[in-house]
């Protein structure tokens, strides 16, 4: 006997009807008579009284039918575990810079978790030197950095240009300007990243094109600690406009567009080569990707 004949068997004890066994089953009434009848040939006796209308099942029958019923029940339950099981098993671990994770990355996270909210996703911040070396050892599938860097084990898949602004006090007196001159910045009170950050050396270069000297009086390995010295007036800094939207709309921090050009932070999504992402994986990718292209 297979699940197939229970299945059928059962219908047929709870439908009480031939015909309409056999449309539910999309298969003939002969058909359906003719499982029966193997049923009865393997197990040597008679389990439903044909004779009665509507059907009516026999001592053996019934013995029968409660058993393939608990069979079915079982089969269905075993099916629930291992679609449960599975869709637990599948889980993404993403590293991202702080600064991209906690702002500009959110939407897509939240995106993501609606279409597939079983799949466990985990989101780690690291700095940008460890998330390439996670993504290397394979800790991790997803990689989210500012200026990503090329190398042949890693591919690298554009995201978000992030808009380069002037950052300060909502006291200081380039707080009132729409936009400003990046030379008004010489000789200004700035706080930095730390040496190593790429977004550091990527900041320097903007200053250094346009001959402009810097008094550093600050550095800080992280955008939440810059932000918070600005915040009590110990300078300024050029910072990713995404990372300072809260503060400039709690009035914490005032945002200065640079007139001379559009400055940005290139960032990027890294994988790494000849490690495939799963189903889930490959669409979180393709969602970052296709909103990014789409301006979104």
């Amino acid at each position: 006997m297979n699940l197939d004949s229970a299945k059928i068997f059962c219908d047929l004890v709870e439908i009480k009807n031939f015909s309409r066994t056999a449309d539910l089953h999309g298969i003939s009434q002969s058909a359906v008579s003719q499982q029966l009848a193997q049923l009865e040939m393997t197990h040597n006796t008679q389990f439903i009284n044909r004779k009665k209308r509507p059907l009516e099942l026999t001592e053996p029958g019934q013995v029968f039918y409660r058993g393939c019923k608990g069979l079915l029940e079982r089969y269905d339950q075993l099916n629930s575990e291992l679609a449960a099981l599975a869709k637990t098993k599948c889980r993404i671990n993403l590293a991202s810079i702080f600064s991209i994770g906690m702002h500009t990355l959110q939407p897509y996270i939240r995106k993501f978790m609606k279409i597939y909210p079983d799949v466990n996703l985990l989101i780690e911040y690291l700095d940008a030197k460890n998330i390439y070396a996670q993504l290397l050892k394979g800790s991790i599938d997803i990689g989210v950095v500012a200026l990503p860097k090329r190398d042949r084990s890693i591919m690298v898949h554009p995201f978000k240009n992030e808009p380069l602004v002037l950052i300060c006090s909502p006291r200081h007196p380039f707080a009132g300007l729409e936009k400003i001159d990046i030379h008004r910045l010489r000789g200004e009170k700035f706080i930095a990243f730390s040496q190593g950050i790429p977004t550091r050396h990527h900041i320097d270069s903007i200053l250094k094109q346009h001959g402009i000297p810097i008094q550093i009086v600050m550095e800080f390995d992280n955008i939440e600690t810059i932000k918070r010295a600005i915040e009590i007036e110990s300078g300024v800094s050029i910072l990713p406009l995404p990372s300072v939207q809260t503060e400039v709309s709690r009035g914490t921090l005032a945002v200065i567009e640079l007139a001379n050009k559009h400055f940005s932070r290139p960032t990027g999504i890294i994988t790494q080569k000849g490690h495939p992402l799963s189903k889930a994986g490959q669409y979180l990718l393709e969602l970052m990707q296709n909103e990014t292209e789409a301006g979104l």
